[in-house]
C-alpha cells in the first residue's frame, strides 16, 4: 500500500509503498477514506517531545471501511462503514471499560489515517451512523476534541463565551457552544480570515485582533466573558485568558503548547478563576460528535477548505506550517480527491 511516512524531525513525509498490514487477534484492517490533517500532527513531525519514530504513519482523524478482520473480532463486520477512536488503551481495565482510555496506563496515540490501510484493535472501532457520510466521519475526531472541552466548562444557559483561535478546535467549540445554550459567543484569532467561517459554525461576534482589547471583547459579550477559551497553544495566551475573563469564570486551555509559558499568579488568584487543561475525549463524547454530524454535516463541513490525494499530501502538510487560507485539509489515500 501507500502511505505518507515520518523520516526525521523536520522533514517532509514522504509517500512510499510500505506493506500491507495484516489484522492479528482482534484486529481490524480499515480502509482509509478520509483523513484530515491536525495541527498536532504539524508539532509531532517538528518538536521531540512527542517521540516521533521514522517509520511512524501519523494521521488521526480519519474513516473508512473495514477491509479485513482478525480472529476474534465479532463486533464490526467487512464493509461497515467507522471511524477509529485513535486514543489507545489497553480495552480492560477500569478506565478503558468505563470509556476513558486517556488514562489507562498503557495510553498511546494511534495514527495510520495517512495510508491506504490502517490497523487498529476491535474497541477502537467505531461504527458510524448509516445516513452519515463517510467523507464527513473524519470530522468526528476534531469535533470530539472540542465537545469534550466545552463539556468540561459546563457552561450555563446564555453563558459569554470568548475563544481565542479560529483553527478547526477553536470554531468547534464555538459550535458546541452554541450547541449547549450558550448566550453571545465571541471568537477572535490572528487575523480576520476566517471570521465569517467563525459566524457559520456559531459565533455571534468576530473580534477583529487589530482591537481586541477586554474593553472591545466586553461589549460585544454584554460582559467579561463566563468561559474563556484558548485554541491555539502558544505562550503567552493563558495569561490573555486570565485577562478576559470574569472573576471566578472559567478558561478551558485546548491549544497544545510545547514550549514553557508564564502567566501573573496574583491575577488569577485574585479573581478566584478556575483554570482546565482539556485533551482528548471519551468514547461516549466520540459518539455523541458521530450522531450530531450525522444531523447537521453541512455546519461541520465548512470546515473543510481542500482535499488532497495522498501523493499530493506532503507539500500540503508543510505549508500549514505557515499562515495559510487553509482550515481543515482532508487526504483522500484512494486518490480521488477533485
Amino acid at each position: 500500500m501507500r502511505a505518507a511516512v515520518f523520516k526525521k524531525l523536520g522533514s517532509p513525509l514522504v509517500v512510499e509503498s510500505i506493506p500491507d498490514p495484516t489484522p492479528g487477534a482482534n484486529e481490524v484492517v480499515v480502509e482509509v477514506c478520509r483523513c484530515g490533517i491536525c495541527g498536532s500532527d504539524l508539532h509531532i513531525t517538528e518538536d521531540p517531545v512527542f517521540g516521533a519514530q521514522p517509520g511512524m504513519v501519523l494521521g488521526h482523524e480519519y474513516s473508512g471501511r473495514v477491509a479485513a478482520l482478525g480472529k476474534g473480532v465479532d463486533r464490526v463486520k467487512v464493509g461497515d462503514h467507522v471511524a477509529v477512536f485513535p486514543v489507545h488503551g489497553c480495552g480492560h481495565c477500569a478506565t478503558c471499560l468505563a470509556g476513558v482510555p486517556a488514562w489507562c496506563t498503557k495510553m498511546r496515540i494511534d495514527g495510520g489515517g495517512y495510508g491506504q490501510y490502517s490497523l487498529a484493535e476491535q474497541h477502537q472501532i467505531i461504527r458510524l451512523p448509516k445516513t452519515l457520510a463517510l467523507e464527513d466521519g473524519a470530522l468526528v475526531e476534531p469535533m470530539a476534541v472540542s465537545l469534550h472541552g466545552v463539556a468540561l466548562a459546563r457552561p450555563q444557559p446564555g453563558a459569554r463565551v470568548l475563544i481565542i483561535g479560529a483553527g478547526p478546535i477553536g470554531l468547534a467549540a464555538a459550535y458546541w457552544s452554541k450547541h449547549m445554550g450558550a448566550g453571545r459567543i465571541a471568537v477572535t484569532a490572528g487575523s480576520t480570515r476566517r471570521a465569517e467561517l467563525a459566524l457559520t459554525m456559531g459565533a455571534t461576534h468576530f473580534i477583529d485582533p487589530a482591537n481586541a482589547s477586554p474593553e472591545v471583547v466586553n461589549e460585544a459579550l454584554g460582559g467579561p466573558p463566563d468561559i474563556v477559551y484558548e485554541a491555539v497553544g502558544k505562550p503567552g495566551l493563558i495569561q490573555r485568558c486570565i485577562e478576559y475573563c470574569k472573576p471566578r469564570g472559567t478558561i478551558i486551555v485546548l491549544g497544545l503548547c510545547s514550549h514553557p509559558d508564564t502567566f501573573m499568579p496574583f491575577q488569577l488568584v485574585s479573581k478566584e478563576q478556575n483554570i482546565q487543561a482539556s485533551a482528548f475525549y471519551e468514547v461516549r463524547e466520540f459518539e455523541v460528535a458521530a450522531d450530531v454530524l450525522n444531523r447537521d454535516p453541512e455546519t461541520p463541513r465548512a470546515m473543510v477548505t481542500d482535499i488532497v490525494t495522498l501523493e499530493d499530501m506532503p507539500p500540503a502538510f508543510e505549508a500549514l506550517r505557515h499562515r495559510s487560507s487553509q482550515c481543515k485539509v482532508m487526504v483522500d489515500p484512494r486518490g480521488l480527491a477533485a
